[in-house]
């Protein structure tokens, strides 16, 4: 059966349901001929009589019987392709999968809450993760689109900025730094940093930042998430160089402090990246477009350290 093409099955269908070669021929708006040498075809490549003839019309035999029912699953399978083709051309459905790197999970579920509220019937799924998660995610192509900071470097990508991802340095409240200006890194010599694992891009741009001014912290803890982080800080385990984006409601509400330091913030842009080889179907391309118009509308607002 693998070289039996459709035309044969249709031609073999239309003669069986129409009873006539002429009418089949109608039906599939080609000559009687045609028709005939499709079946023909057909036989050939099965080695079995498909129809008989009864008179002035044509009847399936058993093995012909049998091929029309699989012609008859196939004719409905491509029936289905095709309306899943036009929900996904409508964006009436299809599924995105989505990945983001740990610190965007802050504003990033917001936005992708947007676009479901305007396209209900396209399911996302959503991957969190460090950097290095995430640019495995991409390379093994488990996820359509990704939001992160810096593009890999290994992996060809297209970037499209969403917004601003200001980075500063954070202290409990009651920390003596807080409240000076204009702080030197050298007066950070002796105070120890919660910092992200390896591999996460909050801990290469602080460990970039320090090596500026030829210094290098000590490091009191290494640790997996940006929660924990915070809530080290909060309990005065140490400094910590972080997003914006993750404290802004810890800032707001006094459990952390901003401190004033020389050189930052630093702000980077988030993306919305997605590989150069990988040609996005219209409910990701749909995801794509959103996030890159309006994602910024969802970044976290952080004011100015006074």
């Amino acid at each position: 059966m693998r070289n039996v093409t459709l035309k044969q099955l249709r031609a073999l269908a239309a003669v069986a349901e129409t009873g006539s070669v002429t009418a089949a021929a109608k039906r599939l708006h080609v000559t009687p001929p045609a028709v005939t040498m499709q079946v023909q075809a057909l036989e050939d490549l099965l080695g079995v009589p498909l129809l008989d003839r009864l008179g002035e019309r044509f009847k399936p035999t058993d093995a012909g019987r049998e091929v029309i029912e699989t012609a008859t699953r196939i004719e409905a399978e491509l029936h289905n392709c095709a309306a899943a083709m036009e929900a996904l051309r409508n964006l009436s459905g299809g599924r995105v999968a989505v990945g983001v790197v740990s610190t965007a999970k802050y504003f990033a579920p917001y936005a992708l809450g947007a676009f479901r509220a305007e396209y209900p019937q396209i399911e996302l799924s959503l991957m969190v993760g460090n950097r290095e998660d995430i640019i495995a995610a991409l390379k093994a192509d488990s996820i359509d689109i990704a939001i992160m900071g810096r593009p890999p470097r290994d992996l060809q990508v297209d970037m499209h900025a969403i917004g601003d991802h200001p980075h500063i340095m954070i202290a409990p409240p009651h920390h003596p730094l807080v409240g000076r200006r204009h702080l030197k890194l050298a007066e950070f010599a002796h105070e120890t940093f919660l910092v992200r694992e390896v591999g996460s891009g909050t801990r290469m741009l602080m460990e970039w930042f320090f090596a500026q001014a030829d210094l290098h912290p000590p490091i009191s803890m290494e640790v997996g998430s940006n929660e924990t982080v915070k809530q080290a800080v909060m309990a005065g385990l140490g400094l910590s160089f972080i997003s914006a984006h993750t404290i802004a409601a810890e800032l707001e509400s006094g459990r952390l402090a901003p401190l004033d330091v020389e050189g930052l913030p630093i702000v980077r842009q988030w993306f919305l990246a997605k590989r150069s080889d990988k040609r996005l179907a219209p409910a990701a391309a749909a995801v794509k477009a959103f996030l890159v118009e309006r994602g910024r509308e969802f970044l976290p607002s952080v004011k100015p350290i006074a």
